[in-house]
């Protein structure tokens, strides 16, 4: 993993340097990602807001939706809840407005809101949120997700239910 970071490190260096600005994003991306899998959150972070930004300035929609999600994974995964919110509505807002958004980019990027929804208790919109990410997980064929789906609509159904008692 640390050769791959130095890689990665070294490919920011190149494309910033040669003013390649989709080498650049994709560069950080890649960066972010290693150091996410490192469990290096803030360098993670701060190489997805740098991809991210660079995304911005690119005509590259669905990219800079994959990458805001990741943000909002990564600050939700940190318990920063509240920054997260933003981006999880930005990435869905364009993925649902982008007519080549694949359907698992959109079923991860539900999926990471409901999650958040969760955790900040507003769960009725996480149960509306995990049957969407539900069927659009059973129409990609991807077994976890459908399963994940089936047991958190139950587990919320269970605590929004009048006869629950704690």
């Amino acid at each position: 993993m640390e050769d791959a970071k130095r890689i990665f490190a070294e490919a920011v260096e190149a494309a910033r340097l040669s003013k390649d600005r989709p080498w650049l994003a994709r560069a950080y991306t890649e960066l972010g990602r290693i150091e996410r899998d490192l469990h290096e959150t803030a360098p993670a972070l701060l190489h997805y807001k740098e991809a991210a930004a660079v995304y911005r300035r690119l005509d590259e929609p669905l990219r800079l939706a994959h990458t805001v999600r990741h943000v909002g994974d990564i600050l939700r995964g940190d318990g920063q809840l509240e920054p997260a919110g933003p981006c999880y509505r930005e990435a869905l807002e364009i993925y649902r407005a982008h007519p080549e958004t694949p359907s698992l980019d959109l079923a991860n990027a539900i999926r990471g809101f409901a999650l958040l929804q969760e955790e900040i208790g507003e769960n009725q919109e996480a149960v509306a949120l995990w049957r969407e990410a539900h069927e659009l997980y059973a129409a990609v064929n991807v077994q976890a997700g459908v399963d994940e789906g089936d047991r958190r609509i139950e587990r919320l159904s269970r605590v929004a239910s009048p006869d629950h008692r704690q």
